[in-house]
């Protein structure tokens, strides 16, 4: 069974391809504003590298959000044509869980512009902060707060350093805490205040 993991909610494209709940390779790097362009492409050089026909694919994971309001979209969209062209299952997870760190407890951010941050924390598969917008300044003083956890997620724009991870086996690895859902029923996650 073949699953396709696709990401472009903030300012990575990030496509996976697994076979049996084993990742086989993931591709992932910056593409800000240009992920439409790459990601069709991307994905089909891995389905062609280990010669994957559409008859072989009987899942497709994305990334619902939140992040970028295009970007969200663009993962959604692809996601959601090859679920109901190839009659797979659809999952769909959070942007920020996907960037958990697997070990310990995981800060995760993106940035939501206007001096502000998606924010969500999470243990394993425990959510200890759901996930939301909160001023920088808030998130900040969060950090301090919680100095042994992992910093996760694009944080260039808090002067941070983050913890480097894979979205894509994060995606994979929370396939089975959520449910399949039907593809014209998903909607993009966007927050607001």
């Amino acid at each position: 069974m073949v699953t396709i993991l696709l990401d472009s909610s903030n300012t990575n494209l990030s496509v996976g391809i697994a076979k049996d709940n084993l990742l086989l390779e993931a591709i992932s790097y910056e593409a800000w504003q240009r992920q439409s362009e790459y990601m069709i492409l991307e994905l089909n050089k891995l389905l062609e590298k280990y010669n994957v026909s559409k008859e072989d694919i009987k899942e497709v994971i994305v990334a619902k959000g939140p992040g970028s309001y295009t970007g969200v979209r663009i993962a959604i969209t692809i996601a959601k044509t090859i679920a109901v062209a190839l009659n797979c299952k659809l999952y769909a997870v959070s942007s920020l869980r996907a960037q958990k760190d697997g070990t310990s407890p995981s800060i995760c951010l993106i940035n939501a512009r206007s001096g502000r941050s998606y924010i969500g924390v999470y243990e394993g598969n425990k959510i200890l902060l759901e996930d939301q917008i909160m001023k920088n300044e808030d998130v900040m003083n969060y950090i301090d707060e919680h100095p042994s956890y992992s910093i996760c997620g694009d944080v260039k724009y808090l002067s941070l350093e983050s913890k480097e991870t894979n979205n894509i086996k994060e995606m994979l690895d929370l396939k089975d805490s959520v449910e399949s859902i039907n593809p014209l029923s998903l909607k993009p996650v966007y927050m607001k205040d």
